[in-house]
């Protein structure tokens, strides 16, 4: 009897600790809605980036197809190389013009532009005959590509509210791996149309839901329509829209717009050259890693393996992993802060580089010596992915945020953007022509080489600016110098409350 008790008693516990664990969720839930200030839609707005996303991971399961030996289109190694890459190099064309388009026609319209080019893009990939076809699809895309990440951000960032502005920035973040993972899922089992089909709904839906979407209240205050920006921000806000809000809004606009900036004030002063030098650093280790090779060739990579999961599987856990650790980066980056997180980002992903590399180098020297160890690549790729994505694939752009003055911040995410790009490019070409002249080892031991190299830079020239006020960050920066940006101590901590 007294055991028949313990066992009720017992199974009574568990459902009061479901029950509670279910409660805390609902209750988490509850916050994130009521926490969006009136638009839990927003969303919607980075479906973009989701689109982004398909195009990064549309080469891993197609690649494949196209170089096997019933390929519907003839593909060399070479050619893959440049299907990969070209998206990547476009996208550094249009930064600069979506800049320019933001200023003039608002976030929302320069948004709904860079739908255009994924769709025309993915009807070129479903009319493809020929290899010269595919390229010309992938230029398109990279055009829609550098558009989305740089008008997202910055719709985001003006239409946000500061309870909510962090979880924006990572949202970015994860539709575009969700993108990815769509691509890790749906690519292996449907053809080269099939996939395309449905990666075209996306930046349809996106234009469809999207233009419900009003324009970013900085824009109206910028051209001077007060009375559309409290319009929009009613939109947005709904039953929490406050005068306050907007007139700081107007506030803050209206400090900005005394002090133009030229595109030369960003290498000509100290702090922004040195901020630059930061950015750059960062960013070059996050591309050098080898983080968007092995996204981009996952597959492959998994195939080249043969670890205890298919290639196709393992795509999946490696998307997945992706997925979730991008979900709960951003609660960590105000906990430990960036620097920790950077560093710890870097080691993970330059030993388990090393480690592929140790892999591979094995497998090339003698086969059977690595029977017993193909799980290596199962584990250690996946604890790759969630060292890159904790840190060195979220962190940089949080940073980038902070670090420059209001006034040449776009201009300074602009340049970032290209340079972005073109390492990008680099590393995505490089990558294929490594591993088929000299072997996949040599690429990932050159990724951890990279890698180490980039802890050193954060360990030695990287600032720590968790908790700190864009004045506090300024004056480091420009402590040397008597330049407009440090004079403005009171204005930068009202922007950091504002914003």
């Amino acid at each position: 009897m007294s055991n028949t008790r313990k066992c009720k008693r017992k199974t009574t516990e568990k459902k009061t600790q479901i029950q509670r664990f279910m409660y805390n969720c609902l209750k988490y839930v509850t916050l994130i809605i009521d926490n969006t200030d009136g638009y839990s839609n927003i969303p919607v707005t980075t479906l973009i980036t989701a689109a982004a996303g398909t195009t990064v991971g549309w080469t891993s399961p197609t690649l494949p197809i196209l170089q096997a030996k019933d390929s519907p289109i003839e593909t060399s190694p070479d050619q893959s190389s440049w299907i990969v890459s070209l998206m990547i190099l476009f996208s550094a064309i249009s930064p600069i013009p979506a800049s320019y388009l933001a200023d003039r026609i608002g976030t929302k319209k320069t948004l709904l532009l860079a739908a255009i080019p994924y769709i025309i893009g993915w009807i070129l990939v479903m009319l493809a005959s020929n290899v010269p076809t595919i390229y010309a699809a992938r230029l398109v895309s990279g055009l829609g590509y550098g558009i989305a990440y740089t008008a997202a951000p910055m719709y985001l960032g003006e239409i946000a509210s500061n309870k909510v502005r962090g979880a924006m920035a990572t949202l970015i973040t994860v539709m575009s791996k969700l993108g990815i993972l769509s691509q890790y899922c749906i690519g292996p089992y449907v053809s080269m149309i099939g996939l395309a089909s449905f990666n075209i709904s996306i930046p349809i839906l996106f234009v469809v839901i999207f233009s419900t979407m009003p324009e970013s209240p900085f824009y109206y205050i910028k051209t001077g329509d007060t009375n559309r920006a409290e319009m929009s921000l009613k939109q947005l806000r709904g039953k929490y829209y406050i005068n306050e809000e907007l007139e700081s809004m107007s506030h803050l606009v209206n400090e900005n717009m005394k002090d133009k900036s030229r595109w030369k004030d960003l290498f000509i002063v100290g702090g922004n050259r040195k901020g630059l030098i930061i950015l750059f650093g960062i960013y070059f280790t996050q591309q050098f890693c080898g983080s968007t090779a092995i996204i981009s060739y996952a597959q492959q990579i998994f195939g080249a393996a043969e670890g205890g999961l298919g290639a196709k599987e393992s795509c999946i856990l490696f998307g997945t992993v992706q997925l979730l650790t991008s979900a709960i980066s951003s609660q960590l980056v105000d906990r430990l802060g960036r620097k920790p997180l950077l560093l710890i980002s870097s080691c993970g992903v330059g030993l388990a580089n090393i480690i592929i590399g140790a892999y591979f180098f094995m497998k090339f020297e003698n086969n059977d010596l690595v029977t017993s160890l193909k799980f290596i690549p199962v584990v250690v790729i996946p604890i790759f992915i969630f060292s890159y994505t904790i840190g060195l694939a979220t962190v940089p752009f949080a940073i980038t945020s902070e670090i420059f003055p209001t006034n040449i911040k776009s201009k300074a995410t602009c340049v970032i953007q290209i340079f972005v790009a073109l390492m990008t490019f680099a590393v995505t070409k490089l990558y294929q022509v490594i591993a088929d002249s000299l072997g996949n080892y040599v690429a990932f031991w050159g990724f951890g080489l990279l890698s180490i190299g980039g802890v050193i830079f954060i360990l030695i020239l990287l600032p720590e600016t968790k908790g700190q006020s864009f004045a506090a960050i300024q004056e480091r920066l420009y402590s040397n110098e008597k330049v407009k940006y440090e004079k403005r101590d009171d204005h930068m901590d009202s922007v950091s409350r504002i914003i």
